[in-house]
């Protein structure tokens, strides 16, 4: 019989709270973590507005000289990894597991070079920190969470844009499978609600200007979206092989069944706008996970809340369901925390994993004013009950990055 990776354990810091467990009850309750901005003085921005991570304190995790040295992007990868591991029901370390960390970062290091670059044009060198160029890198979550839990095995870290936290647990995935590990702490973080980071993203005309209402502002697949909201945060979650899982008498969520990644190579930015290669990542996933498409009951989509996305996530569904695909349910998230970046394609297979484990589908906020491009079921304003047996989420990044993952029962 063939191995099966499966989730053991699940944590997280967003904009919904600063646990996995207040992060789903937000989802659940429809519950937006969209603000005003208050990690600068956006006052003068085109967009003002974005998920933050509220009420966090890192040194509840990590002693003075540890902070001083790592970014905020590796304190929220920690804390949502020692969630996971101890949910899991792995204790404080892994020293004495065959263990591997995966955390992926799209952005991670911007908050780093910023601060460095100003302090350095205003004060000169001497002021510069001797941990500013490791604590920017993109690996670094990923090496910080394995100094934390004392992992030995392999740490490994990818940056495909918004497709980097489903990525890492098909990789978390491959790793156990190739024999290379027994147990995989895989997910995402990013944390760079910065000056430079937004005017770069309002030169783009790419973030939803909806100020005076932001738990209104991210509007997935509404014909009234002008935008996605930008946000932090960290997702991670226990991946393990099941018959290590079942030897140590672990709880097992759902199981990882496979996935797929393509790529458009379009655009640095726009969606190949007929979807294509994002069905074919669909496609591929099924295969490779023995469905058939009346199999899937929840799609958990990217859906940033833009214009291009949404059309092109809605074609490339209906491209890989044909028939089916108006009888999915598809919930879009960043409707409630806004775009969690390298943790967002986290976010999003253990909202399928919960769904299929609860029978509660998170519904999209703020879907209106259908879009006749944009025409299938998003389960809009609230929760529903239903009885999930398979779910896939998608994820699609800047370059043309996609990623998507299937999930089921054990």
């Amino acid at each position: 019989m063939d191995e099966r990776v499966v989730i053991t354990g699940m944590g997280a810091v967003t904009p919904l709270g600063g646990s996995w467990g207040e992060t789903w009850a937000g989802l659940k309750d429809g519950r937006s973590g969209i603000d005003k901005i208050t990690a600068f003085d956006a006052s003068e921005f085109p967009t003002r507005i974005a998920g933050e991570v509220k009420n966090f304190d890192p040194a509840q995790y990590l002693p003075v000289k540890r902070l001083r040295r790592s970014s905020r992007a590796s304190h929220l990868a920690v804390a949502a990894s020692r969630e996971a591991v101890a949910d899991a029901g792995l204790g404080v370390t892994l020293e004495d597991t065959d263990a591997a960390v995966i955390i992926n970062s799209a952005v991670s290091g911007y908050p780093e070079i910023q601060s460095a670059t100003e302090i350095f044009h205003r004060d000169g060198l001497r002021p510069i920190s001797p941990s500013f160029v490791a604590s920017s890198l993109t690996n670094m979550p990923a090496c910080e969470v394995a100094i934390d839990l004392a992992v030995h095995g392999p740490v490994n870290a990818s940056a495909l844009a918004c497709a980097s936290g489903t990525q890492a647990l098909l990789e978390a995935r491959r790793t156990l499978l190739a024999g290379d590990a027994d147990v995989a702490v895989a997910g995402g973080t990013d944390a760079a609600i910065t000056s430079v980071m937004f005017a770069g993203l309002s030169a783009m005309r790419g973030l939803s200007r909806n100020n005076d209402s932001p738990q209104e502002a991210s509007r997935p697949f509404d014909a009234d979206r002008d935008g996605f909201v930008f946000a932090e945060g960290a997702v991670v979650c226990v991946l393990e092989l099941l018959s290590h899982a079942r030897a140590r008498g672990a709880e097992v969520y759902a199981e990882v069944l496979g996935g797929a990644l393509t790529s458009d190579a379009f655009h640095i930015v726009a969606p190949d706008p007929g979807g294509q290669y994002a069905a074919q990542a669909i496609c591929r996933t099924l295969d490779r996970s023995r469905l058939n498409p009346e199999d899937v009951d929840l799609i958990c989509a990217h859906g940033t809340s833009t214009q291009a996305n949404d059309r092109t996530e809605t074609r490339a569904l209906h491209t890989a369901f044909g028939e089916h695909a108006p009888s999915l349910a598809v919930t879009a998230p960043k409707s409630m925390t806004g775009h969690l970046i390298g943790a967002a394609g986290t976010l999003g297979s253990l909202l399928c994993v919960m769904a299929i484990r609860e029978g509660v589908i998170p519904p999209t906020l703020n879907y209106n004013t259908p879009d006749p491009e944009c025409d299938l079921d998003y389960v809009p304003g609230t929760a529903r009950e239903a009885s999930v047996h398979y779910a896939l989420t998608n994820a699609f990044g800047f370059g043309g990055q996609n990623a998507v993952a299937a999930f089921g029962p054990v």
